[in-house]
């Protein structure tokens, strides 16, 4: 068997379909999808607490995600969201999603696409290693984030590798593809198409499992959090509510070895 060469200017194009789901049915699918709950902040101080009722819909070919306030919107449990991990876990692809971003038109919401190792409840974060794939905080409209985090470079420590705020002006009206290129040399992150990549972020060399945790299984996780050290650090307040993020597919394109 021959391993292609993950450098080689060619090495995406034979890159194949191996599993996506492309919210076209009328219910979230359980065997893909998981809700995680719970409202204890999630290590950012958050305020909403995820739940599994009233906060998922699919309909006309998208997901729909929603955070909404329940209470007087000044503190922790006074706002509800969504937190979805997929069951199934990848190493190395083509990710991809499409998704349009909760058109909020305030401050604190902070909805994000991401990925995290699934080795997480033996190492902890950031030990697992984190792929953001899409992140945004509403404080910041028109602006798009991209990072890693690792133990060797993580927000925490202000060590974290990102691309920085991102012009997108349309992110809050309209539909936009974010995925990454990984394989074992590297993690790429693109913008609407695999050439327009935004951050590039080589493997170390040396490499060790502090700043290169990024060569086994990681899961996708969707959420929208509200509040939180990043996400209100200008505070909660919005004048539409609830704010819905729609997601337009998942897909994960991987390079097979060919034969000799």
């Amino acid at each position: 068997m021959n391993l292609p060469d993950p450098m080689d200017p060619g090495y995406w194009a034979s890159a194949e379909l191996v599993w996506s789901d492309e919210f076209d049915g009328d219910a979230l699918d359980p065997d893909k999808w998981r809700f995680e709950t719970g409202d204890h902040g999630w290590g950012n101080n958050e305020w909403q607490e995820y739940v599994t009722e009233g906060v998922t819909q699919v309909s006309g070919g998208t997901l729909k995600m929603t955070a909404k306030k329940t209470g007087s919107g000044g503190q922790v449990g006074d706002y509800i969201s969504v937190r979805l991990n997929s069951r199934e876990a990848f190493s190395f692809g083509r990710m991809e999603i499409r998704a349009k971003i909760p058109e909020w038109k305030g401050k604190g919401i902070w909805p994000a696409l991401w990925m995290l190792g699934t080795n997480i409840g033996t190492v902890g974060w950031p030990r697992c290693g984190e792929i953001d794939i899409m992140e945004y905080v509403s404080y910041d409209p028109g602006r798009v984030h991209f990072s890693i985090h690792s133990a060797a470079n993580n927000h925490k420590d202000g060590t974290q590798v990102t691309s920085g705020p991102v012009v997108l002006e349309s992110i809050e009206e309209s539909f936009h593809t974010y995925g990454i290129l990984w394989t074992d040399q590297y993690i790429k992150f693109y913008l609407d198409d695999p050439e327009n990549i935004q951050l590039y972020f080589p493997r170390p060399i040396p490499s060790n499992a502090e700043n290169w945790p990024f060569s086994k299984p990681f899961y996708f996780l969707m959420n929208i959090a509200v509040g939180g050290d990043w996400g209100g650090q200008q505070g909660v307040a919005g004048n539409r509510s609830p704010a819905v993020m729609e997601v337009d597919y998942v897909r994960v394109y991987q390079v097979k070895s060919s034969k000799e």
